[in-house]
């Protein structure tokens, strides 16, 4: 396997779920060992067939032999439980992409940047890899106050953003790709499961203070009122970073709610549920349900403090399909037989092998003629299953998933969708 570049670092072995735990402050190098590549990637484009000045007429950063990307996720600070496994799944499909040829021929060269779990670094950092680095494509972010401060950096600078987390939707750009769930793929399909599977009649509204966790519960709150005319009995938030949460438990005992729906995101998750277990609240009597814990989360929060959870997302690593075994054989392959995989990291993975198809569908690195070409763009071999990019607004057709969380750290799959679901970022009824 060709290494990646240089300044590329990441984590493996038993040693990963200990340094998930300490914020993944410590890094050691990529093990360079083969990879499982996905089966019917397509041929070989060879560069001396496809000239620089005819695949590159923008200035990016590609040559006859190499093209440059950014991978733009935080490595430090509270968000760093999650984005961590973001970052490399990113690697392992740019690993997997060299492999096969690169991309029209050419090398994919990484250039990463941390965001800090800072906006203004996100959007800082953006404008480097766009106007310093000239790199041909950006995969990265994770909340959406992250995505909102590097949107108009990359709308001004004209790059292309593959952003994987699930997100509020209430947004659509020609210069970003969603590999997450927007909210009817996620938020209003899982409050459709958990009400009619446990008959909630009401719920309590948590979640990190922030412009995602607000929407959603904003969403979340017209889908219960409005639709279902069932009662939300509180909302509250919490600052990133948070780990004081005995008022809202409190709270919780108090009004004893049929659903604790959750938004809290990063670090402030492993307070968050050793609060509730000490506080005698039994998830496997009290229904709550997660739209923002994923298996990479619960490394640090710990399975047994989490275990009877329901978590709604696309994608769990428990999922019993060819794609996915391979996926999750390569990732540990990688990264080591401890690494776990969740929801986003899933969804990360798909991004450079998106932005592959797409660039070798417009025979172009150029990010206006990627924009056009991406509508349609179809990846058999995702790890969630068959994916398609939507026609018109760069979201992608996905199944919704419920699943409830184990002592292992893993989630039984209990519910998914029977069909994809079409994204729809502006739903009526919920703007």
């Amino acid at each position: 396997m060709p290494a990646l570049n240089d300044d590329d670092t990441t984590r493996h072995g038993a040693a990963r779920g200990t340094l998930r735990r300490a914020l993944l402050k410590g890094m050691v190098g990529l093990p360079a060992a083969a990879l499982f590549v996905p089966a019917a990637v397509p041929g070989r484009a060879q560069a001396a067939e496809l000239p620089t000045a005819q695949v590159n007429t923008s200035g990016l950063a590609v040559t006859d032999s190499e093209v440059t990307v950014g991978i733009l996720h935080s490595t430090s600070g509270t968000m760093a439980l999650s984005e961590t496994g973001a970052t490399e799944a990113e690697k392992l499909a740019i690993a997997q992409i060299n492999e096969t040829g690169g991309v029209l021929g050419r090398r994919i060269k990484v250039i990463q940047e941390d965001g800090a779990s800072d906006w203004p670094t996100f959007a800082e950092k953006a404008k480097k890899l766009l106007q310093n680095d000239h790199a041909a494509a950006i995969f990265g972010c994770w909340t959406s106050a992250s995505r909102k401060a590097v949107l108009p950096v990359i709308e001004q600078y004209n790059g292309m953003l593959y952003y994987p987390t699930f997100y509020e939707g209430l947004e659509q750009s020609k210069n970003v790709i969603y590999t997450g769930q927007e909210a009817t793929q996620q938020i209003l399909a899982g409050l459709d499961w958990v009400i009619k599977e446990k008959g909630a009649k009401t719920f309590f509204l948590i979640g990190s203070d922030y412009i995602w966790p607000r929407t959603s519960n904003k969403i979340a709150r017209r889908h219960i009122e409005g639709v279902h005319k069932l009662k939300v009995v509180d909302e509250q938030y919490f600052p990133l970073g948070s780990t004081q949460f005995n008022s809202v438990i409190n709270k919780i005992k108090l009004y004893k709610p049929d659903v604790i729906y959750t938004e809290v995101v990063g670090g402030s998750n492993v307070a968050f549920y050793k609060q509730l277990k000490a506080a005698g609240i039994d998830l496997s009597k009290q229904t709550l349900m997660t739209i923002s814990v994923t298996e990479d989360e619960i490394v640090g929060i710990g399975g047994e403090n989490i275990a009877g959870a329901y978590a709604c997302m696309k994608y769990f690593q428990s999922l019993d399909n060819a794609n996915n075994k391979a996926f999750v054989a390569a990732f540990r392959k990688m990264y080591g037989e401890a690494a776990v995989v969740g929801d986003v990291t899933q969804a990360a993975y798909l991004g450079p092998w998106l932005w592959k198809l797409t660039v070798e569908k417009a025979g172009s690195f150029d990010v206006d003629k990627i924009a056009v070409a991406s509508g349609g763009i179809v990846f058999d071999h995702a790890p969630e299953g068959y994916v398609r990019i939507h026609d018109t607004n760069h979201h992608l057709w996905s199944r919704t998933r419920v699943g409830r969380a184990r002592a292992d750290g893993q989630f039984d799959v209990i519910f998914e969708t029977p069909e994809l679901i079409e994204p729809d970022p502006f739903p009526k009824g919920y703007q």
